[in-house]
């Protein structure tokens, strides 16, 4: 299983659930979870098998679309 790290500007529980949906529908992804109770805001994406440049790239997607910045770390 691979993990990939994100930093993000999420700050609470309403900005999770504004990715929820997006999140919860990209194919690859184990489980997802965010971080809130740590100064640098992370997002960490356990993965099934799949491509992870291509599911990094639809986590950036669902989470910018949501109106929130996201950087790989």
């Amino acid at each position: 299983m691979q993990t990939l790290r994100f930093k993000t500007s999420l700050k609470c529980n309403g900005c999770v659930n504004a990715i929820k949906p997006s999140m919860d529908s990209i194919n690859g992804i184990k489980i997802w979870r965010v971080f809130l109770d740590v100064q640098e805001k992370t997002l960490e994406v356990d993965l099934d098998d799949s491509n992870s440049e291509q599911i990094a790239n639809a986590v950036k997607e669902a989470v910018t679309n949501a109106g929130y910045t996201i950087e790989r770390i």
